[in-house]
């Protein structure tokens, strides 16, 4: 299994949740009364985000982005003997 990448490079306004979620009687999902938290903006530059939050009047927190660590590895480092120290 591989984990995509793609669409990841997107900054991304979203609402604060006001209500308090929990599990929906019936099927179990999880029910809010609140609807914006099902509101995603998305935008290509950080930049473009801030300004329209700004232009809104809104307040908002930025969350930076996350710096992916790769490890390159072979298929055959899967199947290497490491000799387990005791």
């Amino acid at each position: 299994m591989q984990s995509g990448r793609g669409k990841t490079a997107l900054w991304v306004l979203e609402y604060e949740t006001v209500s308090k979620r929990a599990p929906e009687a019936l099927m179990g999902w999880t029910s809010s009364e609140d609807t914006l938290n099902q509101v995603q903006l998305k935008f290509d530059t950080v930049d473009e985000a801030i300004a329209f939050a700004e232009k809104k009047g809104w307040d908002y927190t930025l969350a930076e982005e996350h710096i992916r660590k790769v490890r390159p590895r072979n298929y055959g480092d899967n199947f290497r003997y490491v000799p387990v120290e005791e």
